[in-house]
């Protein structure tokens, strides 16, 4: 196990690297840079000295360096030049904590990505587990009760939800349960003017979250319900779980100790790949419509202001949650199936 772990996390390593290079690389082919996005806005006080001063800012960025310079400047593998007016003679990238300065907002990114981050991982955790705690119990009850009466409402009711668009479900339930039934606040993060802390801070918190959580658990249900029950129905078709009944075993010993195990692993990547999903924008939506400081939100505005700089560190994130992603799927094939071996 301590092998085959020392040996994905080379190759995420390596991966990580030449996907963050090809990032840099686009981000850097389209036609703006960090100096005259900056100066933009001064370009008619500056008047004649404008074209001075941006060289000159293009110099202090070191836009004119060439592409893998810049990029290992970038992450922390190369040194800024003895000159540089903040930081001489230094490194002072990725490596070093350092995910460049924002130019919409005029201060580091890691002090912009801190909050929206802390809350789409709450929004996205919280919706996750509640949603794998509904679906895979109900998608096993549709399997093994198939062509039920229960089933065909259940499976009317998954192609229904299937269809409605994420943005309709969370107007809907704003409706039913901010304005018909006042129980929840229409958006926001949290009681505005608030100080609280500790357990008052959470609550308060949770608050605001609950109807963003009960709308992508919502949306959620239909699709992973129904790779369960597919899952499931095809697992309890094959030969050996007919053996299995055959021998007397109990049905819950059958679906819970012999189907459900095998059918995991299908699901498991099924359920990877679903918050993977989730985590890289399928909460885009939700943070809009229900005014979240996300990072959905956050990166989408990063990229309509061509702020650089932030839709590369929110990149990176989203990023590294696919990669850790699969090397979890991978690991837990190991748990569901012992025919894996992950230590040869």
């Amino acid at each position: 196990m301590t092998k085959y772990l020392l040996k994905r996390l080379f190759y995420l390593i390596l991966v990580f690297l030449v996907v963050s290079f090809v990032m840099y690389m686009v981000y850097n082919l389209v036609p703006s840079d960090q100096a005259r996005t900056e100066l933009e806005p001064q370009k008619k006080a500056l008047g004649l000295k404008y074209q001075e001063t941006y060289l000159k800012l293009r110099a202090q960025y070191g836009l004119d360096d060439p592409l893998l310079v810049r990029y290992a400047r970038w992450m922390g593998f190369w040194h800024f030049p003895e000159d540089h007016p903040k930081y001489p003679g230094q490194f002072h990238g990725i490596l070093e904590g350092y995910f460049g300065e924002s130019t919409q907002y005029k201060r580091p990114v890691t002090e912009v990505v801190g909050t929206p981050m802390v809350n789409s991982i709450q929004l996205n955790i919280y919706s996750t587990i509640i949603t794998l705690a509904i679906t895979i119990p109900l998608g096993i009850y549709c399997a093994v009760h198939a062509h039920s009466a229960a089933d065909n409402a259940i499976q009317a009711g998954t192609v229904v939800g299937y269809s409605l668009p994420n943005f309709l479900v969370a107007i809907l339930f704003i409706f039913l349960f901010a304005v018909l039934i006042p129980i929840f606040p229409t958006g926001g993060a949290k009681t505005p003017g608030s100080n609280y802390t500790g357990l008052a801070d959470f609550l308060d918190r949770l608050k605001y979250m609950l109807l963003p959580i009960l709308v992508m658990v919502f949306t959620g249900l239909a699709g992973m319900t129904r790779t369960v029950r597919a899952a499931m129905m095809d697992t309890l078709s094959q030969d050996y779980i007919r053996t299995a009944r055959a021998k007397g075993l109990k049905e819950k010993v059958v679906i819970y100790s012999h189907a459900w195990r095998n059918a995991l692993l299908p699901v498991s990547t099924s359920i990877m790949g679903w918050m993977i999903g989730v985590f890289t924008g399928g909460s885009l939506v939700i943070e809009s419509t229900f005014g979240l400081n996300g990072t959905g939100q956050t990166y989408y505005q990063a990229l309509t202001n061509k702020d650089f700089e932030l839709a590369l560190a929110l990149q990176l994130f989203y990023t590294l949650i696919g990669l850790f992603g699969v090397l979890l799927t991978d690991i837990s094939y190991t748990l569901v199936d012992p025919r894996v071996r992950i230590d040869k």
